[in-house]
C-alpha cells in the first residue's frame, strides 16, 4: 500500500529527479483510467438514449430521452462543486478510491434496469442522477494531479490527466454499442431493435438481436481492478498546502459521502423546479438560466453548513477564499467556453445526428413533419464517438503548445476559431431539417462539429496552463476543480437547449447563441489576459 507523502515539493529539481517524478507518474496513470471510467458513466447516456429509440424500449417520447443525458449532466456538474474540496479535506487516495469505487452503483443499476423493457422511466432519472458521480470525478481528480507536478509542466500534466480521462466519452461512445451485439450468459435477454443502429464496425440492420443491458454491466470489467489500484498505488499528500488534517480514513470516507449526498439532494431539487410533470417534475417550468444559479448558491451555501467538526470547516473556509479573487471568476467563463463545450457537444451528438439526419423531414397537407425514418439516414453510433475522441487527443497538445506560447495567446485563437465553426454547423444544421433528404448535408456538418471539437480540446489544455501560471499552489487546485465544476454545466445546458430547439424545429438556434457566447469568452481573455497593461499577461 502507498504511504502518505510529506515534505512534497515537486518544484525542487533533486527531489523530483530522484523520487518524485515516479511518483508522480505512478498517480497521473492511475488517475487517468480511473477519470476515463467516470466520463464514461456519466455520460453513457447519451449512447444508451439512441438506442433505446431504435428499439422503441418503453415507449418513451424523444423529449422524455434527451431529459436523461440532462439529468446526468446537472448532477455530475453539481457533485463537482463538492469534489473542489475533497483532496484538501480527505486526501487524494482516498478521494480517487472512493469515487472511483462509487460508479459501481449506477453501472449495476443501468444493467439491471436495462434488462426490463418495463422498468418504469423514474427508475432511468435516477441512475441518470447516481451517474452524476463519474461528473463530479474530474473537480477532485484535477485538484489532486495538480499538486503532483511542478508548475513549469502543468499544461501537460493536467493535458493528459484531463486528456485521457475524457477519452472515456469516447470510449464509450465505441465500447456499449459493440458490448451490445454480444450476449453473456445470466445477464439478461436480447431485445430486437426496430429501426438499424450501428458501431464502429459497421451497420446493425432491424431486427437483430441486442443486449442493451451491457450498457452498464461493461464497466464492471473496469470499475472493480481500478478501485483496488488506487487503493494500492496512489498517494495521499499530508503538507499544509494539500491535505494537512484529513484524520482517519473512516473519517475522510465519511466527509465525502455526506457532501456528495448534499450536492445530490440539491441537484435533484434543481430538476424537480425544472421538470414537467411528465417526467416526475414539479411542473412549474422554471428556466433552467435560474435553476443553475439556485443549486449552484445552495450547494456552496450548505457545504459550509455541514456539521463535519471545525477541521472540516476550517479547511472549506480557507478554499473559499478562491471566490473573493476576480480571476476566479474571469477563468470560470472562459473554461466553460472550452470544457463546457466538450461535454455538452459530447453528450449531445449522437442523440442530435439521430433526430436531425435519421428522419426525414416533410411536408404533409401544409405542416413540416419529422417522425418518417430516413432509411439513408448515417447511424449516429458509428460516428458519434469522433468528436470525443478528437477533443480529448489534441488536448495535452493544447497544454504543450499553451506552455510554448502562453496561455491565453492559444486561448484567443481556439474562440475565433469556435465562433466560426458553430456558425457553420449552425447553417448545415438548419439546412438538413427543412430537407427530405438531410444525409446529404451530413458531412459538411459532421466535419466543421469535429473541427469544433478540436477547438475546445486544444482551449482547454491552454486554459490549464493559464490557471497553473495565476494562481498559486494553493488556490490553483480548488480552481480547477470550481471551474470544472461550472463548466460542467454544459452537459445540463447544451443537450437541453438542444432539445429544446429540436422541438421548436429550430436546432440552428442553439449554435447561434454559443457563437455569441464565444465571441463574449475572447473580450473577457483580451482584458483579463492578452492586454499589454494585464496583471497577468499571456500567462
Amino acid at each position: 500500500m502507498a504511504k502518505d507523502l510529506s515534505n512534497w515539493n515537486p518544484d525542487d529539481q533533486s527531489q523530483w529527479e530522484s523520487t518524485g517524478k515516479a511518483i508522480a507518474n505512478r498517480n497521473l496513470w492511475i488517475s487517468i483510467p480511473s477519470l476515463l471510467c467516470g466520463f464514461a458513466v456519466w455520460l453513457m447516456w447519451g449512447i444508451i438514449t439512441v438506442q433505446m429509440l431504435n428499439l422503441g424500449y418503453g415507449g418513451f417520447e424523444k423529449s422524455q430521452l434527451f431529459t436523461l443525458a440532462a439529468i446526468a449532466g446537472l448532477s455530475g456538474a453539481t457533485l463537482r462543486i463538492p469534489s473542489t474540496f475533497f483532496i484538501r479535506l480527505a486526501g487524494g487516495r482516498n478521494t480517487i478510491f472512493l469515487t472511483t469505487s462509487l460508479l459501481i452503483l449506477p453501472a449495476i443499476g443501468v444493467g439491471i434496469a436495462l434488462s426490463n423493457p418495463a422498468t418504469p422511466f423514474w427508475h432511468f432519472q435516477l441512475l441518470a442522477l447516481l451517474s452524476g458521480f463519474g461528473g463530479g470525478n474530474f473537480a477532485s481528480s484535477m485538484s489532486n494531479i495538480s499538486f503532483f507536478y511542478p508548475k513549469k509542466i502543468q499544461g501537460y500534466s493536467l493535458g493528459m490527466n484531463a486528456g485521457l480521462g475524457n477519452f472515456g466519452v469516447t470510449t464509450m461512445q465505441i465500447l456499449i454499442p459493440l458490448a451490445m451485439t454480444f450476449a453473456v450468459a445470466a445477464l439478461g435477454d436480447a431485445q430486437i431493435l426496430k429501426i438499424a443502429s450501428g458501431t464502429l464496425v459497421g451497420k446493425i440492420e432491424a431486427g437483430t438481436p441486442t443486449y442493451l443491458q451491457n450498457a452498464g454491466y461493461i464497466w464492471l470489467i473496469f470499475l472493480v481492478p481500478l478501485s483496488i489500484a488506487s487503493w494500492m498505488g496512489m498517494n495521499n499528500i499530508v503538507d499544509e498546502h494539500v491535505s494537512p488534517n484529513i484524520g482517519s480514513t473512516f473519517a475522510a470516507f465519511i466527509k465525502i459521502i455526506v457532501m456528495l449526498v448534499l450536492g445530490l439532494a440539491t441537484a435533484g431539487f434543481g430538476l424537480w423546479l425544472l421538470l414537467p410533470e411528465v417526467v416526475n417534475g414539479s411542473g412549474y417550468g422554471v428556466s433552467k438560466w435560474l435553476v443553475i444559479p439556485i443549486v449552484v448558491a445552495l450547494t456552496v451555501g450548505l457545504l459550509k453548513l455541514l456539521p463535519l467538526g471545525s477541521d472540516y470547516k476550517n479547511g472549506l473556509t480557507r478554499q473559499y477564499k478562491i471566490f473573493k479573487n476576480k480571476h476566479t471568476w474571469a477563468m470560470t467563463v472562459i473554461y466553460t467556453m472550452t470544457f463546457g463545450s466538450f461535454i455538452g457537444y459530447a453528450a449531445t451528438l449522437a442523440l442530435s445526428i439521430k433526430v436531425i439526419f435519421g428522419f426525414q423531414h416533410v411536408m404533409v397537407d401544409g405542416v413540416m413533419t419529422h417522425n418518417m425514418v430516413n432509411p439513408n439516414g448515417p447511424s449516429a453510433l458509428t460516428y458519434a464517438w469522433m468528436g470525443a475522441f478528437i477533443g480529448a487527443l489534441i488536448r495535452p497538445i493544447g497544454g504543450l503548445i499553451a506552455d510554448k506560447m502562453g496561455g491565453a495567446k492559444v486561448t484567443q485563437i481556439i474562440s475565433a476559431v469556435m465562433v466560426a465553426s458553430s456558425l457553420g454547423v449552425a447553417y448545415y444544421m438548419k439546412m438538413a431539417y427543412a430537407s427530405a433528404t438531410p444525409e446529404q448535408y451530413f458531412w459538411p456538418f459532421l466535419i466543421l462539429f469535429l473541427v469544433l471539437f478540436s477547438a475546445t480540446g486544444i482551449g482547454n489544455g491552454s486554459t490549464f496552463r493559464t490557471i497553473s501560471q495565476v494562481f498559486d499552489k494553493e488556490q490553483a487546485g480548488p480552481v480547477l476543480g470550481w471551474t470544472s465544476a461550472i463548466a460542467a454545466y454544459g452537459a445540463f445546458v447544451i443537450p437541453k437547449v438542444f432539445g429544446e430547439q429540436i422541438k421548436a424545429t429550430t436546432p440552428e438556434d442553439a449554435l447561434y447563441g454559443f457563437a455569441i457566447f464565444y465571441a463574449v469568452c475572447m473580450v473577457i481573455n483580451w482584458w483579463f489576459y492578452l492586454r499589454q497593461s494585464a496583471e497577468f499577461h499571456n500567462p
